[in-house]
């Protein structure tokens, strides 16, 4: 399997959504034989990890990286996965080790970027549920990071409480806790943001 066609896949099934091919998934398949049918060019493992692992990379770059830049650079951290997948220690950390790569790909296109200029207020303002849907999402990368990401993973990704601990390697209390501790944070900031206005 070749890196130029892994980016031709890639371009295939952008954003976040499942890739539906028509072939079967290995439901029942560890990380670890992922990663080895990976490292040997199986081009279904790979689609089967971009599968099981976008939703995850897609919520970690939103929470960190602004919306229009979010598809480009999952395909950036899934090239880079592709191309490092060999040098993983724990193979059985997978969803850990490529949450490490998105963080790192949105830290390292921050640096290369080039300043950007707002939008007035008057021009980005409006009461439309685009708008409303932006707002919520920007007080929600205000929150600290832990609960930022699992908030968007649940309410953006639409991935359930298990599905995130599955892929994020966190436990099962720890999503349970960033959630309710999130969505307390998120409900106080956006109360107090409407009534300031």
């Amino acid at each position: 399997m070749s890196e130029s066609g892994i980016a031709q896949g890639l371009l295939l099934f952008p954003g976040s959504g499942a890739v539906e091919d028509g072939r079967t998934s290995r439901a029942e398949e560890s990380a670890a034989e992922i990663v080895a049918r990976v490292s040997a060019g199986d081009q279904e493992a790979f689609n089967e990890l971009y599968r099981k692992y976008s939703p995850m990379v897609h919520g970690i770059i939103l929470a960190r990286a602004p919306r229009s830049e979010a598809d480009d650079l999952v395909q950036d951290v899934f090239l880079t996965v592709f191309r490092k997948i060999h040098t993983i220690n724990d193979p059985n950390a997978l969803g850990a080790w490529i949450a490490s790569i998105s963080r790192r790909c949105v830290s390292d296109s921050y640096r290369r970027a080039k300043p950007f200029e707002e939008l007035p207020d008057e021009v980005s303002s409006g009461k439309h549920p685009v708008n409303e849907a932006n707002e919520v999402l920007s007080v929600i990368k205000e929150l600290p990071e832990a609960y930022s990401e699992t908030l968007i993973l649940r309410l953006v990704e639409g991935m359930t409480g298990p599905e995130i601990s599955e892929v994020t390697g966190l436990t099962h209390d720890s999503v349970r806790v960033n959630l309710h501790r999130g969505m307390k944070m998120l409900r106080t900031k956006l109360e107090g943001g409407r009534q300031e206005k």
